[in-house]
């Protein structure tokens, strides 16, 4: 199918929404990715982290823990989403041997200076968010459909309103753009995309913060899907575990 446009049912935004969680739901995923933050300056800071999920989308349960650089490694956020609501959010840092809940207020912030916020890590369901087709653009040659997304009063959000390309041969994302009020101030690419045990998944992602004039650049090392975990793994005493 690659190359050809699959008819989106009647082009319904929520539609092609939909068709696209569907065809990244897994069991669970993990990976270990590489980062590299790049500052206003061009200054370049590396760092490792490895995640590992349990579920899709609005059931699902993630950990996430730096392994480099030294002052950051063992860091970890834990991640359990909500189908209803905003994610709940614990961040272990083992320097001080303590978690914390991550208020809802402070999902705004960058995640331990990546470009990422806190609220950039959950997943997306679609059941929280009113969709709008606002057309079709290319992304680098590629035919998308450009589409708005609107937080639903249920879910918290930073942002007012997203823009999301979903590429009309597989589904998968091409960019999307994160609006506070009438201004971008984030921007994810998607780019270096191989079917991955059959789901189209990018292994290069970039975080560019416009306000801060920086951008993370994420790769994607070691995926699987479908690998077996236990709930145990995605609790506080887990979190708490040093590596």
């Amino acid at each position: 199918m690659a190359g050809v446009a699959v008819p989106a049912f009647g082009q319904d935004a929520r539609e092609i929404m939909r068709e696209a969680q569907r065809r990244t739901e897994a069991e669970s995923q993990r990976y270990a990715g590489t980062l590299q933050v790049i500052d206003a300056r061009g200054k370049v800071t590396d760092k490792r982290w490895e995640y590992t999920r349990l579920g899709s989308h609005g059931t699902s349960k993630s950990v996430l823990r730096f392994t480099a650089p030294a002052e950051v490694k063992g860091v970890a956020l834990l991640i359990i989403n909500h189908p209803d609501r905003a994610s709940d959010q614990w961040m272990w840092t083992p320097a001080i041997a303590r978690d914390r809940r991550i208020a809802l207020q402070d999902r705004s912030t960058r995640f331990f200076g990546t470009d990422f916020s806190f609220e950039d890590l959950e997943e997306r369901d679609v059941d929280q968010y009113d969709f709008s087709l606002l057309g079709e653009e290319a992304v680098n040659g590629v035919a998308c459909w450009r589409i708005e997304a609107r937080p639903r009063q249920r879910k918290t959000s930073q942002y007012t309103r997203s823009r999301i390309w979903v590429r009309k041969d597989n589904y998968a994302y091409a960019r999307v753009e994160n609006d506070v009020r009438n201004e971008i101030v984030r921007r994810l690419a998607y780019d270096q995309l191989e079917r991955m045990q059959g789901i189209w998944t990018a292994r290069l992602l970039e975080m560019t913060d416009l306000r801060r004039k920086s951008r993370t650049v994420l790769k994607l090392e070691k995926l699987e899907y479908n690998v077996p975990m236990k709930d145990e793994e995605f609790t506080l005493l887990a979190l708490r575990r040093e590596r």
